[in-house]
């Protein structure tokens, strides 16, 4: 449920408040970072998508007809941004080197490589379920999805995930063992 500060926020930047818009981008860059990765799994692809997605959503905004439902507009902007640069570069995303951690917070380099795991089809899903909390229902409204193939691709991804951390607690085991 959103609270009314929030609603205010979504009605004043509709009436084209610069400060109301960019303190509700503020309050979701972190969500929209992790939908970004979990399509384009590339730093500067999730961050080009995160600022079509502003700018869009900045000329658009008048065509929310809701308030209620402005974090999953954003979230649908973001994911047909994301899949517009896959279609312009099918050769983008990818799990890069890392020489450093990421900017973010070291939370980010664990979830890019657990998600490096799961196929490429499972990966919203989850990221929508878990990290956003979008219903299974209003996840198969965002990708045009029957609910029971998003239920599946729920439970899908959950076993490839829990199988990348078997493997990799059992590689740390043999590590420290020193086998």
């Amino acid at each position: 449920m959103m609270n009314n500060e929030t609603k205010s926020l979504i009605r004043k930047a509709q009436r084209h408040d610069p400060d109301a818009f960019t303190e509700l981008m503020r309050m979701h860059r972190k969500e929209m970072y992790r939908t970004a990765i979990a399509i384009l799994m590339n730093e500067e692809d999730a961050a080009d998508a995160m600022q079509d997605t502003i700018l869009t959503c900045w000329e658009k905004l008048d065509t929310l007809k809701k308030a209620e439902y402005f974090k999953t507009w954003m979230t649908r902007v973001l994911i047909n941004h994301c899949y517009d640069m896959i279609k312009a570069h099918p050769v983008c995303g990818g799990l890069e080197p890392y020489a450093e951690p990421s900017g973010w917070d070291e939370y980010n380099l664990e979830l890019k490589e657990a998600y490096a795991s799961v196929e490429e089809h499972y990966r919203l899903p989850l990221e929508l379920y878990y990290s956003q909390g979008f219903k299974v229902k209003e996840i198969a409204q965002l990708l045009s999805l029957p609910v029971n193939t998003v239920k599946t691709r729920l439970a899908r991804g959950r076993k490839q995930i829990a199988a990348y951390y078997r493997d990799s607690q059992a590689a740390e085991k043999g590590t420290k063992t020193g086998k």
